[in-house]
C-alpha cells in the first residue's frame, strides 16, 4: 500500500515531534535548522528536537509522502546552496489536520469530565 492509497487514520497518532514538524511546514517552506527553531520557538523551549532527530523524522515523513523536498530555492546571495528545503504535502496537511482534530476531541472528553477547564475559567 502506498501513500497514496492510505487513508489519513493509517499515520495516527503521530508522535509530538512529528505533528510539530508538520505544524512548523504548514505556512511555508522550511530548512531544517528552520524547523528546529521554530519548534522551539512556538513552544517556548519546551520542545527542542536534535538534529539526528529531525533528519530521520524527514526521510521517514518523505518516505511516507507527507513532506517533499522543495525544488524552489530563496536568493542564493541570501541562503547557503548547501541547505534542503521541505514542503508540506497534500496528504501531510490532511494527517495533521486529522491528529489536531484527535487530539481536540481527547480534550474536549477531559473537560466534559472536569479533569481539565477551557482557559481563561477561573
Amino acid at each position: 500500500m502506498t501513500s497514496r492509497t492510505r487513508s489519513v487514520d493509517h499515520f495516527l497518532p503521530l508522535t509530538p515531534p512529528v505533528l510539530h514538524t508538520l505544524v512548523a511546514l504548514a505556512d511555508g517552506d522550511k530548512h531544517g535548522y528552520a524547523i528546529l527553531k521554530e519548534i522551539a520557538r512556538r513552544t517556548a523551549g519546551d520542545v527542542r528536537l536534535s538534529a539526528g532527530t529531525l533528519y530521520a523524522l524527514v526521510k521517514r515523513a518523505t518516505a511516507d509522502g507527507l513532506i517533499v523536498e522543495s525544488d524552489e530555492r530563496p536568493d542564493p546571495a541570501l541562503d547557503d546552496e548547501r541547505r534542503r528545503y521541505y514542503r508540506l504535502t497534500p496528504l501531510g496537511r490532511r494527517v495533521a489536520a486529522a491528529e489536531i482534530a484527535r487530539l481536540e476531541s481527547i480534550v474536549e472528553m477531559a473537560r466534559a469530565k472536569n479533569l481539565v477547564r477551557r482557559r481563561g475559567l477561573a
